[in-house]
């Protein structure tokens, strides 16, 4: 056992260790650093814990725990392959969600609770479970249908059921009623009725808003589930009286509500109209009046796209999920480092949206051990195109879809996108006509200079580096 000065000396270390962590993270030079920075500091929080004056009984039972979970968190970095990134955050974030409503009931029904608590700071106790439990459980149902929508096993298209809003705001009023009965009750020894009610409503609240977000919005999905996550452990810490878990669970919501805004910003999307509704039809499916063809096709095989790509002075590769979902970004990187030998001007432009979570195509580029500094943004890399000889879309829909900025009608209209057409040759490889998650049609696929490379990604990738 440490005493409480050590215990509070730990908890300011791994704070800093965990703010040094986000800052690491915000760059890719300096990513694997900043992972290091989270891992040594989520030890040493951890061990403050355990080793600390709160934690007093069934040592056994804690090290068994620590076990089954340091087990299974092991196994799954191991074996999940980087294009299940997005699903396993998924799954992460309603782990954190199952925590913060199981603590809060414990918490609630600890039967010396009344004897520490009473008068105003009782209400607040119980202000700080209630909202707990109710982050927790939208965020553990709204996760679990995350989950489903990105691994395929239902379908990505946005369930709009009619008066899905005013549905909403009943759960809402719901939600705030309950929780006056909770802290009425609670000072007599009651409100575990409500807050069971209200665990299912919001339980509810969180599988009706995922499952009204179309796959388009997706990234925007995770950002913000990883926000709820931190809010609900925040709420958790309150709860517990535990400043650590109080400051870790805000570094998390913050950030992740900061970057949901730079998702939504980048869509061109205000954040409450995604929670309200979303947008989009899943993958393959036409939204109305948006699938139809939009003329001729011209079709180049690998060969072709071979001599093209070594004839060329510059390049623009721009990777979608498409890439992920074939693993091609290894073969990506083989014809990249071969180009580069040959005189060619490679670049990557990656669009903030791209996959289905952020920094998706990021990740898979650094697995592929892609170099930092030839991978750029959209912001930076838009104004470039015109000076591209050939663009390489490697299985992207919507983020190069001209239609964002001709068609005001469009679902995706007012989107930035990436302008590879005003480049000299495009290069789009895709497996079928099929529309992306936006369910729209892309005027880009019939444009003189575009030529469609039908097929799996990595097969046609595969023969495109032979022939170079």
């Amino acid at each position: 056992m440490i005493n409480e000065g050590i215990v509070n000396v730990s908890y300011i270390i791994a704070t800093i260790l965990f703010i040094l962590a986000l800052g690491g993270l915000s760059n890719q030079e300096t990513a694997r650093r900043g992972n290091w920075y989270g891992i040594i500091g989520m030890t040493i929080a951890l061990l403050a814990t355990v080793l600390g004056d709160q934690v007093t009984a069934n040592f056994e039972k804690l090290i068994v725990a620590l076990l089954i979970g340091g087990s299974v968190g092991l196994i799954l970095a191991r074996r999940v392959q980087m294009t299940q990134m997005p699903e396993l955050v998924a799954v992460l974030h309603s782990l954190v969600g199952a925590a913060a409503v199981a603590v809060g009931f414990a918490n609630f029904m600890d039967p010396d609770r009344l004897s520490h608590y009473a008068g105003v700071e009782l209400t607040i106790h119980d202000i700080e479970t209630y909202l707990g439990i109710l982050i927790g459980a939208v965020t553990f149902s709204g996760s679990v249908i995350a989950f489903l929508k990105l691994s395929a096993r239902i379908s990505g298209s946005p369930l709009t059921l009619p008066g899905r809003h005013l549905f909403n705001l009943g759960l809402l009023i719901g939600a705030i009623w309950f929780g006056y009965q909770f802290v009425a009750q609670s000072a007599a020894g009651g409100g575990l009725t409500p807050l069971i009610i209200m665990t299912v409503i919001a339980l509810v609240f969180g599988i009706h808003m995922v499952m009204a977000i179309g796959g388009a919005d997706m990234p925007v999905v995770v950002s913000m589930l990883n926000s709820y996550s931190g809010w609900a452990a925040s709420a958790t810490g309150f709860m517990l009286g535990n400043d650590l878990l109080i400051v870790t669970g805000a570094l998390v919501g913050s950030s992740g509500a900061i970057l949901s805004y730079i998702m939504c910003r980048a869509m061109n999307r205000k954040f409450l109209a995604v929670i309200a509704g979303g947008f989009g039809t899943g993958g393959g499916t036409a939204a109305k009046g948006g699938g139809e063809d939009q003329g001729e096709v011209i079709a180049i095989e690998a060969h072709d796209t071979a001599a093209l790509l070594a004839g060329a002075k510059e390049v623009m590769i721009i990777p979608g999920y498409g890439m992920a979902v074939a693993q091609a970004q290894h073969t990506v990187f083989e014809i990249t480092k071969t180009l580069r030998e040959k005189g060619v001007n490679v670049r990557f432009g990656i669009h903030p949206v791209a996959g289905r979570m952020p920094g998706h195509m990021n990740v898979l580029l650094a697995e592929a051990k892609v170099p930092y500094d030839i991978v750029f943004e959209m912001d930076e890399i838009n104004d470039d195109f015109p000076d591209v000889d050939v663009s390489v879309v490697i299985g992207a829909n919507d983020i190069v879809n001209p239609s964002a900025q001709t068609d005001p009608d469009s679902p995706i209209a007012g989107m930035p996108v990436l302008e590879c057409w005003k480049g000299k040759t495009s290069i789009v490889l895709k497996r079928s006509m099929a529309t992306g998650y936006a369910g729209v049609q892309n005027p880009l696929f019939f444009l003189e200079n575009t030529r469609m490379l039908f097929g799996d990604a990595k097969a046609t990738l595969d023969e495109v580096l032979k022939s170079l």
